[in-house]
This record gives C-alpha cells, structure tokens and sequence, in this order.
C-alpha cells in the first residue's frame, strides 16, 4: 500500500483525518506513530468538530513542519521554507476541493448539534473525507 492508500486506510479504521495523515508520515521523521496520533487528535474535525480547518489540512501541516520546520527562532530560512511548503499545499488543495474548511467541505458545520446529526445520518463523514485524506497524503508526498 502507498502512503495516500494507508492514510485513507488508518482513516477507515476509525482514526480522524488528522490521525490518518500525521500518523501515516510520522516515521518518516522519526515520529513513533503513537505519539503521532495524540499529537493529532485534536485536530480533527475542523479542529475537535469545529469545523474550521480541515483535520487533513492540519495533519498536512505537521508533516510540513516536521520536514522543513525550524528549531531555533534565529534559523529564518527554515521558517519561510515551512510557510513556503504549506502555502504550496494549500493551493494545490484548494484547487482540488475548492476550501480548506470542514464545513464548507462536508457541508454542515459540525460544530451544531443540527449539523453534526445530519453529517451522520447522511454519512458525509464516510463518504466524502477519505478523498480529502487521499488528497492531503498525494500533495505531502509531491511537496516533500
């Protein structure tokens, strides 16, 4: 299985699509892939079912740091190299689905009972976020 595979894979056995991404990318870096997933975990859901960014994105975005991130304040270059990647992910990503926004990606804002009901009753969840788990883990692996 490929990465953009495992990602969508981790993501159908139950983990959010933070978890799936960060998880799928972290030994990579060294990263055991427990830690992997309590790091994540919050992110899910539009940042814990906010509805705001995208789990997928979030995920994205530590991947992005862990390859390019800085460790000291002074290394400038590290920083704009990281803010250069993740702006390069989210064009690609926008181009791709149109927002970076849970919301506007499933359609209800999960951070309502209402939207949340419904975002299960219609199985949004299972239907429409593995392409954005599979979207986030094929730019990583273009950008990286």
């Amino acid at each position: 299985m490929n990465r953009p595979e495992r990602a969508v894979a981790a993501f159908q056995l139950g983990h959010n699509c933070s978890e799936a991404i960060l998880s799928t990318f972290a030994g990579d870096f060294g990263l055991p892939r427990d830690t992997a997933l309590r790091l994540a975990c919050p992110f899910g859901a539009g940042l814990a079912r906010r509805g705001g960014t995208c789990g997928a994105v979030s995920g994205a975005f530590m991947v992005i740091g862990l390859r390019y991130g800085r460790v000291k304040p002074e290394d400038k270059a590290s920083r704009d190299r990281s803010y250069t990647k993740v702006r390069e992910f989210l064009q690609e990503f926008q181009k791709r689905n149109q927002s970076t926004l849970c919301r506007e990606l499933l359609g209800v804002d999960l951070s309502t009972d209402e939207g949340y009901r419904r975002a299960k009753d219609e199985g949004l969840v299972d239907t429409r976020c593995p392409q954005m788990v599979r979207d986030a883990a094929e730019i990583l692996e273009q950008i990286l």
